[in-house]
Parts: structure tokens; sequence; C-alpha cells
């Protein structure tokens, strides 16, 4: 069984910029490129899971959260392609919840389909959601507060498979 990484991507690998849809903003937050880099030398799939409620709403396109992506991905600069599988949940939050996080379905999707091994996989993200998307799915789940969320705000999530991290590179380097 394979292991991965299920990683969000405003606020986790880019700046957070609220609604982003034009690939010109797009910016990578510190480490991200050389923590993707260990986290592929140690074996990890990489799968991109974000909710982009914007397309639900009629602020931008799926085209253009894709085009977004296009962008972020040719920063990284990684071989092609990075994303063993990439979820753009477009639901609004007033909407049924499908693939929108919480909902842990995109994740038990891919661990499914690619035998990966719930245990070895990590849901990485900057939100309550995202942390209660890889509970629920039975992953590890690491937390990056990439300056906006304090220690605190993530004192209410008492599970022991739960990290809090300054950082992607801080997240990354406990990688094994």
């Amino acid at each position: 069984m394979s292991k991965a990484l299920f990683l969000d991507r405003d606020g986790t690998l880019i700046v957070d910029k609220h609604y982003l849809a034009d690939p010109d903003g797009v910016e990578l937050l510190p480490g991200v490129v050389e923590g993707l880099r260990r986290a592929r030398a140690l074996g990890y799939r990489l799968f991109l899971f974000s909710n982009q409620s914007g397309v639900g709403r009629g602020y931008y396109t799926l085209e253009d959260a894709l085009r977004v992506n296009d962008r972020m991905e040719k920063l990284i600069a990684l071989p092609t392609p990075l994303f063993d599988g990439v979820c753009m949940a477009t639901e609004t939050p007033d909407q049924p919840m499908i693939y929108r996080k919480p909902s842990p379905r995109f994740i038990n999707e891919m661990i499914a389909h690619h035998t990966l091994d719930p245990k070895q996989c990590i849901m990485v993200g900057d939100r309550e959601t995202d942390i209660e998307a890889g509970l629920a799915a039975g992953t590890q789940v690491a937390a990056l507060a990439n300056g906006k969320l304090t220690r605190d705000a993530w004192a209410r999530f008492n599970f022991p498979n739960l990290a809090l991290h300054d950082d992607f590179t801080s997240f990354a380097a406990t990688l094994r």
C-alpha cells in the first residue's frame, strides 16, 4: 500500500487571496517546492483537495480555478503530473456537501482507487475543515498556521494524530 499527502491549496501551498481567479496572482508559500520535492523523494503520492466555492457562487469559472492550478504547478516546477488526483469542490456552504470539505469523500475515493494506506496518508491544510476531512477519512492530519492561525485556535482539536506546524517547511521536515 502507498502513502500520500492530501493537500489543500489556498493557505497551504499558495498565499490565500480569497477567491483567486487570476493565475498571475499565484504566490507559492515558503518551503512548498522543497517540501513537495522531499515528499516525492520519500515516496508520497500527492493529491490536491481544494474548496472552491467561488465557482459555485459565480465569482469565477472552474476553468479559472484550473488555470490557477496550472500556474501553481509551473511555479512548483516538479515533474508532471504533480498530482495523482485533483478535487476542486465547487459547492457553496449552503449547498448539499458532496466533495466540499469537511467531507472526506475525495480522500476516501482516492484511498480506494490508488490502494493507499489511510494510516500512511496525511491531510495537510490551514483550516478546520481540512483537518475535519482528514480525521473523517481516518488519515493523519497536519495543520499549518501560516501566520494567520494561532496554536490556540487549533487547541480545540484534541486528537493524538494532530500536528500543528508553523509552515510547510516545518511540516515537510517531519516526513519519513
